[in-house]
């Protein structure tokens, strides 16, 4: 779809969590001309979009979460689709945020009349760990996938839905960061960017930093990277605290994790962020008790850290559900302060380096350009 002197290309654009934010962001820059409107956080907002509604609505992760958050997801959808459907754009581009996405995408087809747009979507759903048939809900609704890895290609292709690889995004950029020092007095802690996990991670770590000090770990500096929707939040939670941990905002994150001894950090994108820098870490999460039980039963993949799951074996040591304990932690942490064990973990990491791109381009480049030149 080539922009034409004639008219600019509309785009909606849609973002529910920091990571696809930040991929928003960047897939605009490369896009100059393009009128964007849409929901998207601060990356996005710097990037000139005008954002409908705040994004942070839109980051709840899990079955009875999504529930609890029910009135403002139902709210926010239809403030999307009526969005939508009242700026007729030339393309919907949803990222991530698959639940949200999909019946944003399928409310508007149904009730839109808007038969000259197209949708797109980034990040290809988790269809290999939630069962593979899923794939086909997203071809009826969706003409395009932006997937980042080719293994998923299949799943949707299966289905007729035109799937495009483009690589990892979060690989653009972090190759400089190999070469840090690693061992540094810094243990990094990265409790997520959803409230919901925040909230639950956030009490563990706390126990989990007493413990530390208490085993002998009183020379470690404890840092906290901080996104904007959990600020405020983790800012006052901390006010107590014997053992204060230093925070930092989320533009000098990876500056943080490039000079971590060890990382302890939430299951989702900051686990891969820190795989490619080559960075130990140990990966927990912790959810409701009943999303956790259905996840067991319906889950049918061994690892949620995506490098172990790229290279089919444990790298990154996971803590989920009840196993999330501080005393597990700390016994980790103690695990790979030894240094045969984390030159061990170093050395896998680096094995994975060629999971990460696509032909070694930058993806949101690459989806600017298909979507600018079909």
């Amino acid at each position: 779809m080539k922009v034409t002197g004639k008219k600019s290309l509309k785009i909606f654009i849609v973002a529910g969590e920091v990571s696809g934010d930040v991929l928003g962001a960047k897939i605009m820059r490369e896009m100059p001309g393009v009128e964007f409107v849409g929901i998207g956080g601060q990356n996005m907002t710097k990037a000139g979009l005008k954002s409908l509604f705040s994004m942070s609505d839109l980051s709840v992760m899990g079955v009875f979460e999504v529930l609890a958050h029910a009135k403002t997801l139902t709210m926010r959808i239809k403030q999307t689709v009526d969005a939508i459907i009242k700026e007729k754009p030339d393309i919907v581009l949803t990222i991530d945020s698959p639940g949200f996405a999909k019946s944003v995408v399928k409310t508007v087809r149904k009730n839109g009349n808007l038969k000259a747009t197209k949708f797109y979507h980034v990040v290809a759903p988790q269809v290999w760990a939630w069962g593979a048939k899923r794939a086909g809900k997203y071809a009826k609704i969706f003409d395009k996938l932006y997937a980042f890895f080719d293994f998923e290609l299949p799943y949707f292709e299966k289905y007729g839905l035109d799937t495009v690889a483009v690589g990892h995004p979060i690989a653009d950029g972090l190759d400089k960061y190999k070469k840090s020092v690693k061992d540094k007095k810094i243990i990094t802690f990265v409790p997520g960017s959803r409230m919901n996990e925040v909230k639950k991670l956030l009490p563990v770590f706390h126990k989990t930093m007493d413990m530390l000090i208490a085993s002998g770990y009183q020379d470690y500096r404890f840092v906290i990277p901080t996104v904007e929707t959990t600020d405020s939040y983790i800012k006052n939670a901390i006010k107590d605290w014997e053992t204060k941990p230093e925070l930092v905002s989320a533009d000098k994150r990876y500056d943080v994790y490039a000079n971590s001894f060890i990382a302890v950090v939430a299951s989702g994108t900051v686990s891969a962020e820190l795989a490619i820098m080559h960075i130990p870490a140990i990966v927990v999460y912790k959810m409701n008790p009943l999303t956790s039980l259905l996840a067991h039963i319906l889950v049918r993949i061994k690892w949620v850290s995506l490098v172990n799951i790229l290279m089919n074996k444990t790298i990154y040591p996971e803590l989920l559900g009840t196993k999330a304990k501080p005393k597990a932690i700390v016994d980790m942490v103690k695990n790979l302060s030894v240094p045969e064990n984390r030159n061990g973990m170093i050395k896998k990491l680096q094995a994975a380096d060629g999971k990460w791109k696509k032909h070694g381009k930058n993806p949101a480049q690459l989806i600017a350009q298909d979507i600018l030149h079909k």
